[in-house]
Order: C-alpha cells, then sequence, then structure tokens
C-alpha cells in the first residue's frame, strides 16, 4: 500500500507538485478551497476520509489532537511532523522537504494513526 499525504496550509502547493513529479500522490490543502481555514480536528478528520497521512510543522496543536483522538477510539490515516529545528523555514526549506519527503514515501511504511517527525 502506497502511502499518500496531504500537506498543511501552511506549506507551499510547490512541494506537493514536486512530490507528483516524482509520482507521488500527494496533495496540499492550498490547492483545495474546500479545505482552506479548516479548523485542525476537521482537516485531520479530511485527510483520514481520503486516507492520507496529514503533514504539519504545528507540532504544538496536532500532537494534542493526536491524543484526543486515540483517547475517543478514532483513527487518523498518520501524521508526519516537521520539526522547524530539522527544517529552518530559510530558503532551502521547499528543496529540503522535498527531499526528506521523497526520501520517506520511498520508504513506504504503514502511517496508521502513527506519528512521526520527519527527518532530513
Amino acid at each position: 500500500m502506497t502511502c499518500t499525504l496531504l500537506l498543511d496550509e501552511m506549506l507551499s502547493h510547490t512541494i506537493a507538485q514536486q512530490l507528483r513529479s516524482r509520482g507521488h500522490d500527494v496533495m496540499a490543502v492550498v490547492e483545495d478551497p474546500s479545505l482552506m481555514a479548516l479548523p485542525d480536528e476537521e482537516i485531520l478528520a479530511a485527510a483520514a476520509a481520503q486516507g492520507r497521512a496529514f503533514v504539519t510543522a504545528n507540532i504544538k496543536d496536532f500532537t494534542p489532537l493526536d491524543h484526543r483522538y486515540k483517547a475517543s477510539g478514532r483513527i487518523h490515516a498518520g501524521l508526519v511532523l516537521v520539526s522547524t529545528k530539522a527544517f529552518p523555514q530559510d530558503r532551502a526549506f521547499i528543496g529540503a522537504l522535498v527531499s526528506a519527503l521523497d526520501k520517506f514515501l520511498d520508504e513506504d511504511r504503514p502511517l496508521t494513526d502513527a506519528v512521526v517527525f520527519l527527518q532530513r
């Protein structure tokens, strides 16, 4: 089973486009007007409904949301957390994130209900 991703609103559609050009099934929230500005819980639910792991740098909000999901018996399609320490928001950010996600997706690991920190 191939992992598919939904990129949080804070992440550029360029990242999704570059990953698609490498053969991955990746969508960005900013590419779908119906997903724009949804509350965190709704966006995670939308990603889960699409079977997509959710990629975000919003660790402080999504980590507790993951705990609430698990406490209530709900399952999501996975959370991929992007630390600003590992991926500083500089000119190299997009390229570094594309490379790391490309490598991550090539590993094709199951992500259902998992939370992982993306590595460089």
